[in-house]
């Protein structure tokens, strides 16, 4: 394998083109000056749960134009890092989705070295029940949800595709009462086999790892065994939750991705294959973790989601 560090170039690089996808040197032109395009509005630092007091926090974007009925997740993730300097970068990416009227709702989760894959995980769940608990309010049907994400994004994605659960009819909470179940998945390069990808991991990422309970005898928390551990890394990871009620899922990865190996998808899609469940893998010849130009790419996970949550009854 590589020895380059995992996941070390994820989304920075890979958006970088959606943050200078506007021509930088424009020529001067005779030709009529377009019609001025409509601007879509941003509502920032919608609170949606809280984490040891600390408040998570969505961006929610409406469309310039009629709205569809429907929104799309996007999972602000990079290394199982997120925050705002990095939802800035995502920014453009809302756009495709927005163009064809859908809200789109930018998650940022809490992040590592402090918190773990699990917390990321709980965090995006929390996210889908808030958003179906004010549908209305969003003017979207609860039920047309898609979700998408990039790297460590594209494995919270894949999560909610397939674990995505009920909510409980007896929680105090109005927002746990709804599910997190998403319509359909649309993502790039996603971690799904950690069991295989941990050994990788450089000092990093191992605090995403760094997988702690509760000892009764010393009343501290302490490194799990490596049984235990073993068994958290099959339930964060996508490919042991595969099941025949997953969402439909699109995966477009690089052949030449050296941090996250296209094998990843490739086992995933098997496992959806398997299943029964409506799936595609998109190779990218010759790309890696990332590439320049991506941003043309976000159209064919919009037709995923026209396809899989508007055309559907």
């Amino acid at each position: 394998m590589n020895t380059a560090p995992f996941f070390t170039r994820v989304v920075t690089a890979v958006f970088v083109a959606l943050a200078f996808s506007t021509p930088a040197f424009a020529q001067p032109s005779t030709a009529p000056e377009p019609k001025a395009r409509a601007i879509h509005t941003r509502t920032e630092d919608v609170i949606y749960g809280r984490r040891d007091g600390l408040a998570l926090t969505m961006d929610v974007f409406t469309p310039a134009g009629k709205p569809n009925g429907a929104g799309v997740i996007i999972c602000v993730s990079a290394k199982f890092r997120s925050g705002r300097e990095l939802l800035e970068m995502f920014r453009s990416a809302a756009t495709p989705f927005l163009d064809r009227g859908y809200m789109v709702f930018a998650v940022m989760h809490s992040s590592q070295p402090k918190y773990t894959v699990a917390d990321a995980i709980e965090d995006v769940n929390r996210s889908v029940r808030y958003i179906r608990a004010n549908a209305k309010k969003y003017g979207i049907d609860p039920n047309k949800l898609g979700i998408a994400g990039a790297s460590s994004g594209g494995h919270l994605s894949l999560m909610l595709g397939c674990t995505g659960k009920a909510g409980d009819p007896e929680a105090s909470d109005p927002v746990d009462r709804e599910s997190s179940k998403v319509a359909a998945v649309a993502c790039f390069f996603p971690p799904t086999d950690f069991v295989v990808l941990e050994g990788q991991c450089t000092k990093e990422f191992a605090a995403c790892f760094d997988f702690r309970e509760m000892d009764p005898t010393s009343g501290k928390f302490v490194p799990v065994s490596a049984e235990r551990r073993r068994q958290i890394g099959e339930e964060v990871s996508p490919i042991m939750h595969v099941t025949k009620g997953s969402a439909p899922t699109l995966i477009i990865h690089g052949d030449q991705d050296k941090l996250v190996p296209i094998e990843q998808s490739k086992s995933v899609i098997a496992k959806y294959s398997e299943c029964g469940v409506e799936c595609e893998l998109v190779v990218k010849q010759g790309k890696g973790h990332g590439w320049f130009g991506i941003d043309k790419d976000l159209p064919t996970l919009a037709d995923w989601f026209d396809k899989h949550i508007l055309d559907q009854k």
